[in-house]
């Protein structure tokens, strides 16, 4: 794969920041060149977050993504403010559950992933970030299942690990996820 320019975007504590942490930790271990950017507003809980991740083969010459290869949006501010900047070709990704919406763009892919509610209904709750990762992983093939599961790995703090084998699953769920949400 060559370059995939990823924005990952929601509110503060839905895990943007770790989403992202995942994605550019698999670059990583699989040797390519990477940046990951967090951007979070001063709130803790509750503000807006956003994560730029850049995967490359080649150098990488700014971590900023303006025009994103893929739209990762966990809410509704998140798709309003995002949607209209992903490249033509590429994908656009949402928490259904937090952003009832239809893409009205014809020159990208559009994928609602009811990521929340598929969490709380898998004894989830906290991990529709990592679901959203897997359909992301599902749509782009950016790294493998077995390297996601090593970063996973790598990225929960020891003092979490009870939490790998969660992450794992949710990562699972959202990589087999069918859209089955049809946009009118």
């Amino acid at each position: 794969m060559a370059n995939l320019d990823i924005m990952l975007a929601g509110f503060g504590g839905q895990g943007i920041l770790f989403a992202g942490k995942l994605a550019a930790y698999a670059g990583m271990l699989e040797g390519r060149e990477i940046s990951w950017l967090p951007s979070y507003g001063p709130e803790m809980r509750g503000g807006t977050a956003n994560c730029s991740v850049c995967l490359s083969d080649e150098p990488i010459g700014s971590p900023l993504v303006v025009e994103p290869d893929v739209l990762v949006a966990m809410n509704m501010p998140s798709f309003d403010k995002f949607a209209d900047k992903v490249k033509p070709g590429g994908n656009i990704i949402v928490d259904s559950t937090m952003a009832d919406v239809c893409c009205m763009r014809r020159d990208v892919g559009f994928s609602r992933v009811p990521a929340t509610q598929l969490a709380e209904d898998n004894g989830l709750k906290g991990l529709a970030n990592v679901i959203l990762i897997g359909r992301l992983l599902k749509l782009t093939g950016f790294s493998d299942l077995a390297t996601l599961d090593a970063a996973i790995e790598k990225s929960v703090p020891p003092h979490k690990a009870d939490l790998v084998g969660f992450n794992k699953k949710a990562l699972r769920i959202g990589h087999e996820f069918v859209d089955a949400e049809e946009c009118q």
